[in-house]
């Protein structure tokens, strides 16, 4: 019952614009966080078709006593889930009524020509569509590795294609078919709506299920091992456990969030994943000083700030995918803060930004803003020139960020930056004739060759090594 009653309490506070769908599950102390996000996710997914079900079923009506929020939340476990497990008095009331929600379901097929219950969500009379992206899968390489998990899966049935070539491949999957995902190198891609939750490889931290799209910005900061990485905003926790497998858990990871009840499910998370080179603070990234000895050595930071979510389309009720202009206002705001303080530690080397928010506001505005207050300092980095989906041509260099979405990259809507350290090339070389030389041609080669003055004068002592 309590599984319900949180998913009641949650939806009644996106009703009262309490606050984020994320937000209002981390508040409710609900132990299964995940459990609770999927629940309430989907029966936002079927909200309009659930009103029409049980208003056709009079259920309100026959039980005035029952919450209409914990009514929703139970029916559609009943019709569209796993059926009801738990509920207590409540559930024997909706039970009650089984064949009556049944058969109403089964007309609203008949009146809409579905067969399945997927199509009942096609855009009819002001509904909203929710796109269909594939399941992604990420292989926990602190645990296993990507050919022992495809084998697992082979063996438990599945059809493993290679690595797909194309994007249009990932969404011609069907039934039991899997691929490799073309971009990264250890990610698996599934049918839309594939279920994991229960499976052994998730529930041993095997596996990760996490969006394509939220998976660049550890892949595209891609820290050595032995670096010390600040992730500035940190819960849930799934990007830092994929910055500790691309570290190999080595180094050092500095994790930030201000939420006590999302750092906690986050500490359960990286335990889960085998995480052991991440240090967890219950701080506000704004308030570390950069010019602590304690960040010294941090040379990669990945900042993912609180946004409007509104990239999030699988998830979010459709009001929350529009947000108002006030509120536009204040997280650019926060953004603009939080990306600015990252590029002031000192020995910062590159940084990725990214958000779940598709708004020019709190993306090409808020990198373009921050760029022009630190001058030349930092530099956009042109990351994955083949991806299709770019940023919007606001500034000159925006086509260097990544934009994601349903359509354009089968992922949700989504947008990255990277930003370097500019290095200075004079800085340490007086000789007028060593500066010739280099732009005569020792800086022209960017694949290894020619690397600036540095390179020239131990090119020059080599050479007079030789002699001698």
């Amino acid at each position: 019952m309590a599984l319900y009653s949180a998913a009641a309490s949650v939806l009644a506070g996106l009703q009262r614009r309490e606050g984020a769908l994320k937000t209002l599950v981390y508040k409710s102390r609900f132990q299964n966080v995940k459990q609770l996000y999927a629940l309430v996710s989907e029966t936002l997914r079927y909200s309009l078709v659930l009103d029409s079900i049980m208003a056709g079923a009079a259920l309100l009506k026959a039980e005035k006593k029952l919450p209409p929020h914990l009514a929703k939340v139970l029916v559609y476990d009943l019709l569209f889930g796993k059926g009801l497990k738990c509920g207590g008095r409540w559930k024997v009331l909706v039970l009650k009524h089984r064949a009556r929600l049944q058969a109403e379901l089964a007309r609203l097929k008949v009146r809409r020509k579905v067969s399945c219950n997927e199509d009942l969500l096609a855009p009819t009379d002001g509904m909203i569509q929710a796109p269909q992206v594939p399941r992604y899968v990420r292989v926990n390489t602190l645990k296993t590795c990507k050919d022992d998990v495809v084998d697992y899966f082979k063996r438990q049935g599945y059809s493993y294609l290679g690595r797909a070539v194309r994007m249009e491949e990932l969404s011609s999957l069907s039934g039991k078919q899997f691929l490799l995902d073309p971009h990264l190198p250890e990610l698996l891609v599934f049918p839309p709506q594939t279920d994991f939750h229960e499976n052994r490889l998730y529930v041993a931290g095997h596996i990760i299920l996490q969006d394509k799209a939220s998976c660049l910005p550890a892949f595209l900061l891609s820290p050595p091992s032995e670096a010390h990485v600040i992730d500035a905003c940190a819960a849930p926790g799934n990007k830092t456990s994929h910055v500790a497998a691309i570290m190999k858990n080595k180094g050092q990871i500095f994790a930030f969030d201000l939420d006590p009840n999302r750092l906690a499910t986050m500490s359960t998370m990286l335990v889960q994943a085998g995480v052991s080179c991440c240090e967890l603070a219950n701080q506000d990234f704004l308030t570390i000083d950069p010019s602590d000895p304690k960040y010294n050595n941090v040379t990669y930071i990945l900042l993912d700030p609180s946004c409007s979510g509104s990239g999030m389309v699988n998830r979010l009720p459709a009001e929350e995918s529009a947000p108002s202009s006030e509120r536009l206002r204040a997280l650019a705001g926060f953004q603009r803060k939080a990306l600015s303080h990252a590029l002031r530690f000192p020995a910062l080397q590159r940084l990725a930004y990214s958000t779940c928010s598709v708004q020019q506001e709190e993306n090409e505005d808020v990198v373009w803003d921050v760029l022009q207050e630190h001058g030349t300092a930092f530099r956009l980095v042109n990351v994955l020139p083949s991806w299709p989906h770019r940023g919007l041509a606001t500034f000159p260099g925006a086509e260097c960020c990544l934009r994601a979405c349903p359509t354009a990259t089968l992922t949700n809507g989504f947008f990255v930056a990277v930003l370097e350290r500019q290095q200075e090339c004079n800085s340490q070389v007086s000789s007028s004739s060593l500066l010739a030389e280099v732009d005569g041609g020792a800086e022209r080669s960017q694949d290894g060759e020619g690397r600036g003055p540095l390179a020239a004068r131990k090119k020059r002592r080599k050479k007079s090594q030789c002699v001698k």
